[in-house]
């Protein structure tokens, strides 16, 4: 199953990640470069580092001139994200290449790499949960709390990772089709960005 072996490995880069805790330390993907493995290790990564750029950003006493470099770089760690959706995506379409879908084959609301992309932030919002339960600076309310957000994204994920396996199936049978949509963002680039065009002129 396909979420099983994501679940792993997103598991893995959180853990890796965090024995430095750097955003920006080296990554060291430790799978093929032409396996898919290797690609859910770069995306996990990838929403790793922005996830803890996201906390840096939102430091009340940040200087404006830091706040903005972080916050470029949160810019141009999105399109790295939607890039290597769109990249694993690209797996998919060539995986399902041979499958002629059935006359009653329905397109899914999303496709199999933006479900992946979802079930990647759940495993960052179950590893930082889980942190908030171990806590020993705060209330005991404060750790009920968390508690009970954790068993709701340990439910979320279970329920997200049988969509995707399902989702996959599906489509392996002919039951679902694939049909992915670039995301086509317009405000980094300088071609349909008015501020970016209006300056290069």
């Amino acid at each position: 199953m396909i979420s099983e072996l994501a679940n792993r490995i997103f598991d893995q880069v959180i853990a890796d990640y965090h024995i430095h805790d750097a955003i920006d330390h080296p990554i060291e993907n430790p799978y093929d470069s032409s396996s898919l493995e290797h690609l859910l290790y770069l995306k996990c990564w990838i929403d790793t580092a922005q996830w803890h750029m996201e906390d840096v950003i939102r430091n009340p006493e940040i200087e404006p001139r830091e706040g903005l470099y972080w916050k470029r770089r949160i810019d141009r760690q999105n399109q790295e994200r939607t890039d290597m959706v769109e990249y694993i995506d690209g797996y998919y379409l060539q995986k399902f290449n041979g499958i002629i879908p059935n006359v009653d084959a329905r397109v899914n609301t999303e496709s199999p790499a933006w479900a992946i992309d979802r079930l990647s932030i759940l495993a960052l919002k179950i590893y930082h949960m889980a942190q908030e339960t171990i806590r020993t600076d705060v209330s005991h309310a404060h750790i009920e709390s968390c508690e009970g957000k954790l068993n709701v994204l340990l439910d979320q994920r279970k329920d997200l990772s049988t969509s995707i396996d399902e989702l996959l199936a599906d489509i392996a049978a002919g039951r679902k089709y694939m049909k992915v949509y670039k995301q086509m963002k317009m405000y980094n680039d300088p071609n349909l960005n008015p501020i970016l065009y209006g300056v290069k002129k």
